[in-house]
């Protein structure tokens, strides 16, 4: 099994930034993919943003493409999400999410591990 625990959610004003964390423990040799889904009010679940297992391949939607960065670092087991010019849109939980799969897999259905969500509030 692996845990993950996500920090770094909040409230901010839009064109705000906030840097999510995800720190993963337990069978970690087993992670490939990481990345991010969030969940609005009332909204499916959606993908965010997803990263390889050597951190040198990223995955976007257009709806964030070119405000959020995710990044990793493997020594720490942990994923990042900088969100920069955040707007109300952004709202929502932030689940970080990975398992043994690619980011081909993940990016559509997430990975086998979920975090337990992180809210992030954008005022307008």
């Amino acid at each position: 099994q692996v845990q993950l625990v996500e920090s770094g959610g909040g409230l901010v004003q839009a064109g705000g930034s906030l840097r999510l964390s995800c720190t993963a423990s337990g069978r970690t040799f087993s992670i490939s993919a990481m990345g991010w889904f969030r969940q609005a009010p009332g909204k499916e679940r959606e993908f965010v943003a997803a990263i390889s297992s050597n951190g040198g391949t990223t995955y976007y939607p257009d709806s964030v493409k070119g405000r959020f960065t995710i990044s990793r670092d493997n020594a720490k087991n942990t994923v990042y999400l900088q969100m920069n010019s955040l707007k109300p849109e952004d709202t929502g939980v932030y689940y970080c999410t990975t398992g043994p799969r690619g980011t081909a897999i993940l990016r559509t259905r997430g990975g086998d591990y979920w975090g337990q969500g992180t809210q992030v509030t954008v005022s307008s």
